[in-house]
């Protein structure tokens, strides 16, 4: 079991945080077979690029330090915040030290892939970081890059969500909703499956990180990160390629429109326009159209997060779908 003994100025001191690299580096392990397995939409459709970037780049030097229970720091560095970016991480990567990678190569590069002879060519070579750091930023700009303006937004909708549940219950429910296996026990975040012992955050707090591609829960309990957990994002069903399905009640329909009525009913957590726009399969100028009419009649507010805008509903926004079930 792992444990975090949690004090007041530690949940005083937590936060959220978006990680592109992180990302990455389990996109390519699920393509490499070593995380979550993609959905076969997704397999087939990166599956090609990602051979080829093996046959093309140092990705495989990148792929022999990932194990099945963590990997290198420095291909995936703690974020500062919500608004990180690839080019933030990239350039951290970028300026890691030789010796400080190649104590990770130490530590990390360990399995048989790692003893391949062209993998290890890059691993013992002077320009091993650059090498790497150049696969890396390949495989984000063919594999990633398209797809990561809907992800940042899945994942944003979610901080949103969580923030909103801290507002109104607190952090132990909103510890114990990041997950089933998570509870809250004695001042303390306990995981029943998940080896770590008992982790004090001596007052840093505790970073919480969604991501659209992590399986079940990661955490971080070493340097240079903080004590982290990276949790499942809400909302995935647009990754998985899965059509949302979202009831229209009668009553609300006829009161306000078809199309208002599906955008309150999908607003059960925060979201911009244009996630609204591709989950509902609609234009987008249309559906900011309807934000500002259902705006307008104080159902819905908006606030911005990182560089996204997300509309929620209000009380009264959220009276009329609850009365009209």
């Amino acid at each position: 079991m792992l444990r975090f003994e949690v004090s007041v100025e530690d949940l005083m001191r937590s936060r959220f945080a978006l990680s592109p690299a992180m990302d990455l580096c389990l996109l390519l392990r699920s393509l490499a077979g070593q995380n979550r397995p993609l959905p076969r939409a997704w397999a087939t459709r990166l599956l090609p690029t990602f051979e080829r970037l093996r046959r093309e780049t140092e990705l495989d030097s990148a792929l022999a330090l990932q194990a099945p229970q963590g990997g290198p720091n420095f291909v995936a560095p703690p974020p500062r915040g919500l608004n990180q970016t690839w080019a933030d991480d990239l350039a951290v990567i970028r300026a890691t030290p030789l010796e400080a990678a190649r104590h990770e190569f130490t530590t990390t590069g360990t399995g048989p892939s790692a003893r391949d002879p062209r993998v290890r060519a890059v691993l013992d070579s002077t320009d091993a970081v650059p090498r790497i750091a150049e696969a890396m930023d390949q495989a984000w700009h063919e594999l990633l890059a398209t797809d990561w303006p809907q992800l940042r937004t899945i994942c944003e909708r979610d901080v949103v969500h969580r923030v909103g549940v801290i507002g109104e219950h607190g952090w132990a429910t909103t510890i114990e909703s990041l997950h089933p296996g998570i509870a809250w026990r004695a001042g303390g975040i306990e995981i029943g499956f998940f080896r770590g012992g008992t982790v004090r955050l001596v007052g840093d707090g505790l970073l919480l990180i969604p991501s659209v591609f992590v399986g079940n829960i990661a955490a971080h309990l070493e340097d240079p990160w903080p004590r982290t957990l990276v949790y499942p994002a809400r909302g995935t069903a647009a990754l998985w390629g899965e059509q949302e399905t979202v009831p229209q009640p009668d009553a609300l329909t006829a009161l306000v429109g078809r199309a208002r009525a599906r955008l309150l009913v999908a607003l059960d957590a925060p979201a911009s326009t244009s996630h609204l726009a591709r989950s509902l399969a609609m234009a987008p100028g249309a559906v900011g159209d309807h934000l500002a009419i259902l705006r307008g009649a104080g159902l819905l507010v908006r606030a911005r997060s990182g560089r996204s805008v997300l509309y929620r509903r209000t009380p009264l926004g959220e009276a009329l779908v609850g009365g009209s079930g």
